[in-house]
């Protein structure tokens, strides 16, 4: 389903990701995980478009888009969730999901209001207040449930779990996990307990490369890598 092979990414003289590969594949949850500063929000970046490779390649569903702007590569059917959100404060809920509403694409059950509000039944209550007032737990559920209104076939998830409370954390990490029958989801994240408990497989980056990668049983049983790579 994705694709990225050797990438190489810069930001002015800085070298930040160094020869990234990975894979995601169909009806599975890959996690990215790493400290603050690793590399991971950069390799979502490049991904979506924001930040094109330098060398290397990305390929989703076997086209490459690496060096496609931002907008192609969101209406061929990636959906990304930056991690500062940005959910549109001055309109409400329900106004957030439907200015981000795109048909639905061949074979895919529709993502429409109604099975939004069910599938996130924290934002139904919620869905004429304005998105900047709603607490980060609820701006995150909205981002999320925006992204899936333009009906994607893959999910890119940039650190969800910052800045929420536990009981929160809890509820989207069920939220996340049902969403793998629907579409497979790429997620960056510094919280390896949350995210090794829903991902079917991990990759670890340190300092623009990938050190480590397995099962998330694998992982979670392997205290090297976790004091060495995920600890705080």
């Amino acid at each position: 389903m994705l694709n990225l092979d050797d990438i190489h990414v810069y930001y002015g003289d800085s070298y930040i990701l160094q020869g990234i590969s990975l894979h995601v594949g169909q009806s599975e949850i890959v996690a990215l995980l790493g400290r603050n500063g690793a590399g991971k929000t950069t390799t979502m970046r490049s991904i979506a478009g924001y930040n094109p490779p330098a060398r290397g390649t990305i390929h989703f569903q076997q086209i490459l888009i690496s060096g496609r702007p931002v907008y192609a590569n969101i209406r061929s059917g990636i959906g990304y969730v930056p991690e500062e959100r940005r959910i549109f404060p001055n309109l409400t809920v329900e106004e957030n999901l439907e200015v981000a509403t795109r048909p639905p694409r061949p074979g895919q059950q529709p993502w429409d209001l109604a099975r939004l509000f069910s599938t996130f039944p924290l934002l139904t209550r919620l869905r004429h207040h304005r998105g900047g007032e709603l607490s980060g737990g609820e701006q995150q559920m909205l981002a999320i449930a925006r992204a899936l209104a333009g009906n994607p076939r893959l999910l890119l998830l940039d650190e969800p779990c910052e800045g929420l409370a536990p009981v929160i954390v809890g509820s989207l990490g069920e939220v996340i996990a049902k969403l793998k029958s629907d579409m497979p989801i790429l997620m960056s994240e510094q919280n390896a307990h949350f995210a090794l408990g829903i991902a079917d497989r991990a990759y670890v980056i340190d300092k623009g490369l990938i050190r480590h990668q397995g099962s998330s049983c694998e992982i979670s049983s392997n205290k090297e890598v976790q004091s060495r790579y995920l600890a705080v």
